[in-house]
């Protein structure tokens, strides 16, 4: 379902000024201390608005809503460093159900992702962090065994799915949470606001989704791609803008450190960097091929680092302190310039997709 660009920004204001509201930088803390790492009356929150439900049909109780309304609440969720399982469940997993599931599959199991009673999490990658075939590290014979790494917010799922080999194929299975020989594993994280485990299978009995293969698994990374280059581009923004205005209240030598001529120019590059990220995203978003979505996934991955290791240094000594908020913004830069392939798979796809 398409709707218009009005109400894409309404729906954009209506996702802020929520956030405003109920995630702000005290709200992220407390959240990120806590040891499920979101905020469940917030989740019930975004759930009244239709994010978890934002891309999933409508005919399974979701919105019906497409990549660019993602892509414009991504940015806002970006910018508010909001601690959810909104990546892993509401796009990672809903894509991938659409995508390699039956008819059976998606009625038992996208209305409870749409309305956020359920959490989903995709175990796609082996330790090598790879995001690709290669990388897949299950293995389907009867049962799964093997192990997966980097898990999104893996410890809360209740739908589970898993991509695993099935001789020379890629298959995508259903893992129930108590099913035996399954262990996940918290793993230590750089950015407490994304959580990540690591799943180990033991003959562990599992149900295939579907009969698609690693053609599913990409177009569910695709949109997550551009979901997540959304989140780069809104916190990019959110902390130059931070940045920003400290710059005009910040008195040195009897001047706001704005004005020197050394800053005017390190702001000047943050700002193509930002502006450079959001169109990318958008372009993503709009376009959907995989040269524009590759192109989004490593410009906006680096985009966002820079710019915020570029705000601690324009805070100076305040900028390194665990009190300011510029280094949470530079943890979710890292963290999620790792996920889905990270910049080295994303310029690679970009290539191929320029036949070069």
């Amino acid at each position: 379902m398409a709707i218009s660009a009005a109400e894409t920004e309404q729906l954009r204001e209506a996702v802020r000024d929520l956030l405003a509201d109920r995630c702000t930088e005290a709200d992220v803390r407390r959240t990120m201390a806590t040891e499920p790492g979101y905020d469940p009356e917030l989740w019930k929150q975004l759930a009244e608005l239709g994010l978890p439900g934002l891309v999933i049909a409508t005919g399974y109780g979701g919105v019906g809503l497409g990549a660019e309304e993602l892509e414009a609440v991504s940015e806002e969720i970006g910018a508010a460093l909001v601690p959810s399982p909104f990546l892993s469940s509401s796009v990672l997993t809903a894509t991938l159900i659409d995508a390699a599931g039956t008819e059976e599959d998606k009625r038992r199991l996208l209305p409870a992702l749409a309305d956020g009673s359920s959490i989903g999490t995709v175990a796609v990658t082996g330790p090598t962090g790879s995001w690709t075939p290669e990388g897949v590290a299950v293995q389907a014979n009867g049962t799964l065994t093997g192990t997966a790494s980097y898990v999104t917010f893996g410890q809360l799922a209740d739908v589970i799915l898993v991509v695993a080999r099935t001789g020379d194929d890629i298959g995508v299975f259903e893992v129930a949470p108590d099913a035996s020989g399954f262990q996940r594993t918290a793993a230590e994280v750089f950015d407490p606001t994304v959580r990540l485990s690591q799943f180990a299978f033991a003959d562990t009995p599992a149900r295939r989704v579907g009969t698609a293969g690693w053609e599913a698994v990409r177009k569910a990374l695709d949109l997550s791609t551009i979901a997540l280059a959304g989140e780069q581009a809104g916190g990019a923004r959110k902390i130059f803008e931070t940045t920003v205005e400290y710059l005009k209240t910040r008195v040195q030598f009897g001047r706001a450190i704005g004005s020197f001529q050394a800053m005017k120019h390190l702001a000047a590059d943050r700002l193509l960097d930002v502006e450079s990220a959001t169109s990318a995203a958008r372009h993503a978003a709009a376009d959907g091929s995989p040269g524009a979505i590759a192109l989004a996934g490593f410009a906006c991955a680096e985009a966002y680092e820079t710019v915020a290791l570029s705000a601690i240094q324009m805070h100076g000594g305040i900028g390194f302190t665990w009190e300011h908020p510029a280094h949470l913004y530079l943890r979710r830069a890292r963290s999620g310039a790792q996920l889905f392939g990270g910049s080295r798979l994303h310029r690679e796809r970009y290539l191929v997709s320029k036949g070069a």
